[in-house]
This record gives structure tokens, sequence and C-alpha cells, in this order.
């Protein structure tokens, strides 16, 4: 680490409105002010804020130049300590969209394991993204993101960033020397200090630290980020109550969310409107009132929004929290209370005219294989009583045991969510794509709905899935998610709903791309309103691999395509 930084710098918010602003993160060694200075002339400073003996800055940067691309340093106390001076990468650079910006480049993936240290074996294959980062590093071009064909403009991290509940073996080392692992939570992390762990052992790697300080990223989380079957159901959350150690766990996950991930969402403008923000930087030690609102969050998810908006020029991003905002009476079962619900409609429709594109990023699939959809609509429906209080009981353990608990195990959710998607696609108005990017099932895919007769929106919209970035799948999965989306698992997933006593989704769907399984990110390149897809791999000696490119465009818009590569 370079003296007095810890962690970071990350390059987090870039202003797609004026040009001109920025957001660095960073960790530091203890109270600083921590300031960027760009080789523009562009900058700005902070002081540090202090959560459980952790000191942070989120670097407001202004003054950048639109349409440019700059490299930036970062000081503590006027003292340089980013870029190194024996760092072997690139220069770290923040480069703006210009007035004549007319698309955006989105890459995306989500489950990433932290790779193993430079030469050391690792189980499950090359890691994508830092993967990308040599590929990007080894030439990184004039203007960056204009030079190179697939260099993103903003990568989006899906869920699962670090992994709380399967800890390397490095990790368990480190943990054993704090604790007794005899004791629970055993292996896994227990507070704010062993998430810190965490964070360091994922973002300290040197490639994937300097594509991280240079690529805007947005972020949310997915269950690993605080533990397997987060807020499955009302019967897991009690039973995870009557634990001695789930308190603190889940406490130190949100905080540790909140200071990692959720801050450098928001843009400069909604930082200085959060109370939050403004009452962890004015105390001494911002612990107590970020902990009361970690405690609100988990006793009353209503009260707090992880979900948020990105308009990237003619692109709308909505990024939609899929874990922390349930409903769990199974007879009121919902993926979003009815605020957060109401709020993710009029995010997706207000402002929408004239917009290219509408990005939905949730870390969990709305469109599965046919028979894991059937299967959790199913698991839903008993564990509501459908069949009796032994079923119920029975079901509640398949789906603890079988992660049922995807957007099609919360049924009036997942059509609600069509509905919104239909209506977003519908008009004279319309954007040409709505993409549903998401992640967590560990294969890549692409899935497009068939719409009841008279109903089909204008927009094409299709379910973009992309899972790992770094990750492994074992064999019988493989075979499973195969036939899931095979006629026989079609048709397996009608038979769970009609003994369910489930009625059929309002939309039909087929798999029109994939499964692809492999270590892979993918990017959509939109300029206008065209929209091109491409899966790349990370493999072994030969670094990010096309594995295939697409045109999303609709069959009405000029210039619509498909091409395939291996």
């Amino acid at each position: 680490m370079a003296a007095g930084l810890r962690l970071g710098p990350l390059l987090r918010y870039v202003d797609w409105d004026r040009g001109d602003r920025a957001t660095v993160w960073v960790e530091t060694d203890g109270p600083r002010t921590a300031e960027v200075r760009c080789a523009d002339g562009a900058g700005g400073s902070v002081r540090t804020f202090q959560v459980a003996g952790h000191h942070y800055a989120l670097i407001p940067v202004t003054g950048l130049t639109p349409g440019s691309t700059t490299s930036y340093e970062v000081l503590l106390d006027g003292h340089r300590v980013w870029p190194p001076a024996d760092w072997q990468y690139p220069a770290s650079t923040i480069t703006t969209p210009g007035p004549d910006t007319t698309g955006v480049r989105v890459t995306f993936g989500s489950c990433r394991w932290a790779a193993p240290p430079a030469g050391g074996e690792d189980p499950v294959g090359p890691d994508a993204l830092d993967t990308l980062a040599s590929r990007l590093a080894a030439d990184p071009g004039p203007g960056h993101v204009r030079s190179d064909p697939v260099r993103p403009d903003v990568l989006l991290l899906l869920g699962d960033q670090v992994y709380a509940d399967e800890t390397s073996e490095a990790t368990r080392q480190w943990l054993a020397g704090r604790r007794d692992l005899n004791e629970e939570p055993g292996a896994q992390v227990a507070d704010y200090e062993e998430y810190t762990h965490l964070y360091y052992e994922s973002w300290l790697d040197p490639g994937v630290r300097w594509l991280l300080s240079t690529v805007p990223t947005c972020m949310i989380f997915d269950d690993h980020d605080v533990i397997d079957d987060w807020n499955t159901s009302a019967a897991w959350v009690a039973d995870m109550r009557r634990t001695d150690w789930w308190r603190e766990r889940i406490l130190s996950g949100l905080m540790s969310y909140w200071v990692h991930q959720h801050l450098g969402n928001l843009s400069p403008d909604e930082l200085d409107a959060d109370p939050l923000y403004a009452a962890v930087r004015a105390a001494d030690d911002g612990t107590e009132p970020l902990r009361r609102y970690a405690a609100e969050a988990e006793a009353d998810p209503a009260r707090v929004r992880w979900s948020y908006r990105r308009d990237f020029g003619r692109t709308r991003l909505l990024m939609v929290d899929t874990r922390a905002a349930r409903v769990l009476d199974e007879q009121k079962r919902a993926m979003h209370d009815e605020d957060e619900a109401q709020w993710l409609e009029e995010q997706a429709l207000e402002g929408l005219s004239g917009r290219d594109h509408l990005l939905v990023g949730t870390s969990l699939p709305w469109l599965l294989p046919p028979l894991m959809h059937g299967a959790e609509t199913w698991n839903a429906a008993l564990c509501r009583g459908e069949r009796g209080p032994r079923w119920g009981r029975l079901s509640e353990r398949l789906r603890r045991g079988a992660d049922l608990e995807h957007w099609s195990a919360f049924p009036e959710s997942f059509e609600r969510l069509t509905r919104l998607l239909a209506r977003a696609g519908e008009g004279p108005q319309a954007p040409a794509t709505v993409c549903v990017m998401s992640g967590d099932v560990h294969h890549a895919y692409v899935a497009e709905p068939a719409w009841p007769a008279g109903e089909e929106p204008g927009a094409r919209v299709v379910q973009l899935t992309c899972s790992p970035v770094h990750n492994g799948i074992p064999l019988v999965l493989r075979v499973a998610f195969r036939l899931g989306w095979s006629p026989v698992g079609r048709w397996l997933g009608r038979v769970l709903l009609r003994h369910g006593r489930a009625g059929r989704p309002r939309v039909d769907w087929r798999r029109t791309g994939g499964p692809w399984f492999g270590n892979q990110l993918m990017t959509l390149t939109l300029r206008g309103r065209s929209a091109e897809l491409r899966l790349e791999q990370a493999r072994e000696g030969a670094g990010l691999v096309t594995v295939q490119t697409r045109s999303l465009t609709p069959s009405s818009e000029p210039g619509a395509r498909n091409r395939s590569e291996q």
C-alpha cells in the first residue's frame, strides 16, 4: 500500500449532465485532508470521516473539462500518495463526456471471489475483471474510451463484490488470528473490521486497483455481500435473529456496504442532501450514527432506499435493490415494499420520453430458465399454504437449500415488473431497448419475452444475465441449467405450476443466447438508438476472448443484425 493510503483510489461518479464533476473514494491510515489534483488543473479536497477506527473520504473533483481525459494524483495532507513511486500501471485518469457524446459503453457482471495473489494457483480460472485491467493497461490508448473498442465508460458490479460467507484460505487464517473459528459464525466474517479485510483482499489486487481508479463504477449488493439466502423468507430472518452473532453481522454488513459501495453511487448533489452523510462527516467518530442507520434498515427496510438512478446522456440506468427491501409475509410476499415499488415505477417512466435506452440493473434475473421459474413460483405457493402446512414446512427447507428466491419466487412482483417493462417500452417516444441486466446464477444468457397478442411494446425488451466474474460452477449445476432451458425443463416447470395451483406468467420467453459458462463480462455499446452486446470470457493465456457479439436494436430500427464469434 502507498504510505498513508490504505485502499483506493476508486473513481466512482462521473457527471454526465455537466461533464465537469466526479468523485474519488479512498481509505486512509488516519485523519487526513484528502485531495485529488488533475493534470488539467481540476481537483478537489475534503477532510476524512471515521467509521469503526477507519478513515475514509469521498473527494469531490470539480473543474473538469467536458469531453476530455485527464490523469490525476491523490495527496494526503499535501503529500502525494498515488500513484506510488514504483507503480507499474498507467496513470489513473478521469474521462468526461462532452456535448457531442452520443452514447455510452457499459460493462457489467457479478459474483467475484478475490483472485489469489500473483503466481498463486487459481482453481476457478482467470479473473475476468483482472483480465480486463490487463488488456486496458497494456494499450490504454490516447483518449482511453474512444480508442479501445471495448473500453467501458462505466462498470456495473451487480452483486457479490465480496463473499462474507465463503472466505479464502488466507482470510480464514487471518480470522483465526482474531478469534476461535470453532465458534459461530466460524470462518465467515463477524464484524465491521472483518468486512474491511474482504475489501482489502478484493480491491488491493494491483490490476483491479488500477481499473477501479480509472473506470467509473456503479454497485449494488446481493446476498453474499452479507450472507447466502439473505432475506429469503420471514422464517429465515427469525431463525437468524435467534442466533447470538447475526445482529453484529447484519449491522456490520450494511455499514460496510454504505461506506465502500453505496456512497460512491450517489451524485454530488445527492450527497449534499443526504442527512446521514452530513452526520457522519460532522461527527468526530461517525460509527454511531451509521450504526443506528443500519439498525433502522434491518428492522424496517421501508425506511431506507438502496436503489438509485443514473442518467448517461440519453440512456437511463436504474439500479434495483432486490435484497434489503423485501416484504416477507408469506401472504403479502413482495420483492419491494409499496413505496419502493412506486419509486421504481416513477424513475422508470417519468422523463423517459426521448431516451434511447432504459437499463435496469438487478442482481437477480427477471427471466430465469423456465424450470427454475416454475420451481420458484410453485415453491412460493406451497410456502404460502396452497397445499397445506406439511407441504409448507417442506417447501421452506427446499427454498433455502435450493436458493429459490429470485423474482419468480415473488410472483406478484414478477408480474408487476413485467408490466412496468412493457409500459416503459411502449409509445412513439419509447426507448429502442429496455435491458434488464443481472447476475447471480453463475452462467450467462440472453432471454427475450413473447408478449400476448396486442401487448407487444415498441422497444426490444431483453434479459441479459452475466455471471460469474470470478467464481466456479459445479458440473451438476451446469447440467441443471441446461435442463432448465430445455423443452423438458419448460414442461416440468408447467407441471410444478399446476401442482402449486399457480397461474402461468403473463409472458412466455425464450433463450436467444447461451447458456455460456466461464468467468465473463458483458458489454453494451449504446450509440444513438443502436445497441450492441458483446460477451467476453477470461481464458488462461488468451486474455479476454469474444464469445459473441449481437445487435439488440429492434428490427424496425436501422442497422439491426446478429453475429457470433468463437
